[in-house]
C-alpha cells in the first residue's frame, strides 16, 4: 500500500481508530475522505486537520450505500482507498433476564454488513483504478474473544476471514486487501472511560506503531504491532486456553461494575 497520493475513505472517521488514521492519512500528502453518521464530529475532525473532507452516511442502511457510493465516486473521482473502521462494541450479559438480541444485531449490521456492504459497492470501481487498497480493521479479539462482548468479538473474526477470502480472490487484480488488527486501544469505543484505561494501549502509540509498519513494509497484508502479537498467535503457540482464560479473568475483575 503507497502511504501518498490517495484519496481515502476512512469510515467511523469522526472519532477513535477512524480518526487518528485519518489525520496521519492526511499529513502524508493524501486526500482524506471521513464518513460516519454524525455531522457534529465529523466536522471536529475537518476543522482540525487540513486535507480532510466529510461525508455523512448511515452505514447500517443496505438502501443508502448504493446511493452514498454514487455521490462519493462524483465528487471524489480519484478515489482507490477506504479504510473500514465504522464499528460498534457493547456488552452482552446473555443469562441476564430480558436479554434480547437488539444488540447483536446492530452489532452485525455495523461491524460486518457495514463493511461488506460498503466494498462490494466500492469493488467496480476500485478495479478501474491503477492502484486500490482495502484496509479492514479486525482485532486482537478476533483470535481470542473477550466473553463479556461476544458478539463484537464474532464479527471481528469474520472480518478476518472475509479479509482472507477476498485478498485471494483479487489476488490477481490492482486491488490489494491490508488488515490491521489492533490490540485493546485508548479509545471510546465501549466508553469514554476507555480513552484512559491504563490496561488499553495509548492510541497515540498504536497509530505510530501502525503507520511505521505500513512505511517499512508496503507489501504487509496482516498488520499486527507487537502488543497484540500474543493475543493473535496464542494458539498457534499451544497458548490458546491458558491466554483465554487469564485474560477474561482479568477483564472482568475490572469491569466487575460496568458488567
Amino acid at each position: 500500500m503507497k502511504l501518498t497520493g490517495n484519496t481515502i475513505l476512512v469510515t467511523g472517521g469522526g472519532s477513535g481508530i477512524g480518526r487518528a488514521l485519518a489525520k496521519q492519512f492526511a499529513a502524508r500528502d493524501n486526500r482524506v475522505v471521513i464518513a460516519g453518521r454524525r455531522r457534529d464530529a465529523l466536522d471536529a475532525v475537518v476543522y482540525s486537520q487540513h486535507g480532510i473532507e466529510s461525508i455523512v452516511v448511515d452505514i447500517d442502511s443496505a438502501a443508502a450505500i448504493g446511493p452514498f457510493v454514487k455521490e462519493l465516486i462524483l465528487r471524489w473521482p480519484t478515489l482507490n482507498v477506504v479504510i473500514h473502521s465504522a464499528g460498534i462494541m457493547r456488552y452482552e450479559r446473555v443469562t441476564k433476564a430480558g436479554f434480547s438480541t437488539n444488540v447483536t444485531e446492530a452489532t452485525i449490521t455495523t461491524n460486518l454488513l457495514g463493511t461488506i456492504r460498503l466494498t462490494t459497492a466500492l469493488l467496480p470501481h476500485f478495479l478501474s483504478r491503477p492502484e486500490a487498497t482495502i484496509v479492514t480493521i479486525s482485532s486482537g479479539l478476533a483470535f481470542v474473544p473477550l466473553a463479556m462482548t461476544p458478539t463484537y468479538c464474532a464479527t471481528k473474526a469474520a472480518i478476518h476471514s472475509y479479509s482472507q477470502s477476498l485478498r485471494y480472490q483479487l489476488k490477481d487484480t490492482n486491488v490489494r486487501v491490508v488488515e490491521i488488527a489492533p490490540p485493546y486501544v485508548q479509545s471510546e469505543l465501549m466508553g469514554v472511560q476507555q480513552a484512559s484505561d491504563p490496561m488499553a494501549m495509548p492510541l497515540n502509540d498504536f497509530i505510530a506503531e501502525t503507520m511505521a509498519i505500513l512505511e517499512a513494509n508496503p507489501d504487509v497484508t496482516e498488520v499486527l504491532v507487537e502488543r497484540v502479537k500474543p493475543q493473535r498467535f496464542a494458539e498457534a503457540r499451544g497458548e490458546y486456553n491458558a491466554f483465554f482464560d487469564a485474560y477474561n479473568y482479568r477483564a472482568m475483575a475490572a469491569r466487575a461494575n460496568e458488567w
